[in-house]
């Protein structure tokens, strides 16, 4: 018998000695081998789960200046089938994930026709009882802000997964819920009404992002795209500035024109012709004739005209208003959907690639090296990320629904760990600043070359 346990009996029968009373002495000597059993099973887990413990508060001091396995280290075969064995026992997609995306779609419905109504309330306030400006405009402003919200969410919470083909197995699922059926047509007015085409983005994002993250043909490349700016004299406080304004108005004049280009590219190497390489928003030229035509003004007139018309009836001044607060909502989509979405693969820490990979394994470590994840935690923390902050577990698995993604992400994050990968996760403001870093030349993607 060891020396605790030793003292955990001397003290028992120490404190049977003391007990004056007959009866007690009695009653311990009854409990006294159940005591001694209780003690065994105590210093037992005690000397079991010590190690673990003392195990892992090392590595959270190390943590900091831990080394992570080299790229060419990495047994990718393993890793391959590490990963494969989550998917696997997900099981296939049901109705259960389906239903959790009408969740997101409605809550998304929801914040937009919260916006809508609470410029009706501020507007009707300020001609009823005279609703002083301060609070017009505060009403205003979370008007703007949840419309918005509607907007990002139905890129991100909706669009985004549908198009990749998450739902497409789902029995039954209605046909506006898959890829072949959402925002084709004139179902992109109800499906998914923005600056982009449809087509153009899924071919852009599905195909040349996801198969050739972080390599030359990767055209999400932050830093390549930025080098006009990178390489200027431009003062870097002004530098910064840009960054700013240009996410102000990214979709309308990166998202779109460059989608449009890709996709154009893509049948001109077809017919093998000259790529475009310069975005083409002037209506003279012929993608940006597409550009205006088919979704600078249908969009522009829907938004900004027939939706600010609705509130005529309460007067010119409030189509007025309804107008700049719309003005308003599309300035903080832009800022909201580029906080989201430009830090996944844009940072300091983050690497790009030489040469294609050349195996599936290889392929899922490069998404994770070439990847960062938000902090995660309930639908509402995730729906406001746009379920972007399961970046890793995403580009792992593509067309897996988000609900998915959830499950995964600790076992994910448990198989970075077991073959010594770095799995980045951070705040997303801490990511976005080190994002910015990238796009005024402050830093540099890190590079792997010749594997």
């Amino acid at each position: 018998m060891s020396a605790r346990e030793n003292k955990v009996f001397e003290d028992i029968l120490n404190a049977r000695e003391s007990i004056i009373s007959t009866e007690e002495a009695e009653e311990l000597s009854a409990q006294e081998k159940i005591l001694k059993h209780e003690a065994e099973i105590a210093i037992q887990e005690l000397s079991t789960s010590s190690e673990p413990i003392i195990k892992h508060l090392k590595e959270e001091k190390i943590s900091s200046t831990h080394v992570y396995a080299k790229y060419e280290d990495v047994d990718k075969e393993e890793l391959q089938r590490d990963l494969e064995e989550i998917k696997a026992n997900l099981g296939p997609v049901g109705e259960e994930d389906y239903q959790h995306l009408l969740k997101l779609e409605r809550w998304g419905r929801g914040a937009t026709l919260s916006g809508f109504f609470l410029i009706y309330m501020a507007t009707a306030l300020e001609i009823s009882i005279g609703l002083s400006t301060f609070g017009f405009w505060t009403l205003g402003i979370v008007a703007a802000i949840l419309v918005g919200v509607g907007n990002v969410a139905r890129w991100a919470n909706v669009a985004h997964p549908i198009l990749h083909g998450a739902y497409d197995k789902v029995p039954n699922i209605p046909k506006q819920y898959t890829k072949s059926g959402f925002a084709r047509g004139k179902r992109r007015y109800i499906d998914w009404l923005d600056w982009i085409k449809p087509e153009a983005w899924e071919y852009e994002h599905n195909i040349m992002h996801h198969y050739h993250l972080g390599e030359d043909d990767d055209p999400d490349n932050v830093e390549r795209n930025l080098q006009w700016l990178i390489q200027s004299k431009v003062p870097m406080w002004l530098r910064r500035v840009i960054v700013y304004m240009f996410a102000a108005v990214w979709k309308p004049v990166y998202y779109a024109p460059n989608t449009l280009r890709i996709l154009e590219n893509k049948e001109r190497r077809k017919k093998r012709l000259p790529e475009i390489t310069e975005y083409q928003i002037s209506p003279f030229t012929e993608n940006g004739k597409e550009l205006w035509k088919n979704f600078y003004l249908p969009y522009a007139l829907v938004k900004f005209a027939l939706l600010p018309l609705l509130f005529l009836p309460l007067g010119t001044s409030a189509v007025f208003s309804a107008l700049i607060i719309m003005l308003m909502a599309e300035v903080y989509a832009n800022l909201h959907s580029f906080l989201v979405i430009v830090p996944n693969h844009s940072a300091g820490d983050i690497y790009q690639f030489s040469e294609p990979h050349k195996s599936q394994g290889e392929f899922y470590l490069r998404q994770i090296m070439g990847s960062v994840n938000y902090s995660t935690g309930s639908d509402l923390i995730d729906f406001s990320q746009g379920f972007l902050n399961y970046q890793i577990e995403h580009h792992l698995f593509p067309n897996t629904p988000q609900s998915y993604q959830q499950k995964m992400q600790p076992l994910v994050k448990e198989v970075c760990r077991k073959h010594n990968i770095e799995y980045r996760q951070e705040s997303v403001f801490k990511r976005i600043g080190m994002t910015i870093d990238l796009m005024v030349g402050k830093s540099k993607l890190l590079r792997v070359d010749g594997i």
